[in-house]
């Protein structure tokens, strides 16, 4: 059996030094902490529950549609930095820290992504990272496989008000997972409810320059309208805005 502990060393070293992990300028030391993991079975019964519309949908795949002999999901959070967060902070426009984050940083998590498939490949496990499979596409902007339920399976974390995922390094970061056939240890989800790790403080509602958020939840449009109004144009080929992620008490933490 592979060690749990060997495998987190392991993707911490990855990620550490990765040379897109270092962005020049702006000037970035880092642009993602050292990641949290967690472990699901490929078999949970939660996995058939996403394929409810009021989750994510009828073509939502499950762990064994990925990999038929599939026995865990190995899911992952890269919290971005320190120098990430804080930049974006203030009010308006994104900072350019936080756009490099998003976009450079995505390239590290798929870096990531294909390091753990040749990782346990290399240990005679069949793996696939899913979002870099031919068979992965986003419909109305929900993905066949979404990494922040996955990693609510896992026991990562619960949702937020803003609809990002909580976990105990906060929610400002990115996430990413593996079907893996083969053993590792699983963990008890330490929570039982989708929302456990959100005290619905409203400090999102107030951040979000689109006004996307309110008390029943975000209306992914709008926000998506305003990205690509207001941000896109300016940062292009860059993206994201990340206003309810920063300055909020779940940035960095379980609130």
């Amino acid at each position: 059996m592979l060690y749990l502990d060997d495998l987190k060393a392991d993707m911490e070293e990855f990620v550490a030094n990765h040379p897109m992990n270092t962005v020049a300028e702006p000037a970035i030391p880092r642009i993602y902490d050292a990641p949290l993991v967690a472990v699901a079975a490929a078999v949970d019964p939660l996995f058939a529950d996403l394929k409810q519309t009021s989750i994510v949908g009828s073509h939502h795949r499950s762990p064994l549609d990925w990999l038929p002999d599939a026995k865990v999901v190995v899911s992952y959070f890269l919290p971005f930095s320190a120098v990430v967060r804080e930049a974006n902070r203030v009010p308006g426009m994104p900072a350019l820290e936080w756009v490099y984050g998003r976009y450079e940083g995505e390239q590290v998590n798929d870096a990531l992504r294909g390091y753990l498939e040749l990782y346990f490949q290399q240990r005679d496990m069949a793996a696939v990272a899913p979002v870099l499979d031919d068979g992965f596409n986003v419909e109305d902007r929900r993905a066949n496989w979404s990494e922040r339920h996955v990693a609510y399976i896992a026991g990562l974390g619960t949702f937020g008000l803003h609809t990002s995922f909580i976990t105990e390094a906060g929610c400002a970061g990115r996430f990413g997972s593996v079907v893996v056939d083969g053993d590792l240890p699983i963990q008890e989800r330490p929570y039982s409810d989708i929302y456990q790790n959100c005290t619905m403080c409203r400090q999102c509602i107030e951040r979000c320059p689109a006004g996307a958020i309110t008390e029943q939840g975000k209306d992914h449009a709008l926000c998506a309208a305003y990205q690509a109004r207001e941000i896109n144009p300016k940062y292009k080929p860059r993206y994201g805005c990340g206003k309810c992620q920063t300055a909020v008490c779940c940035e960095s933490r379980i609130p």
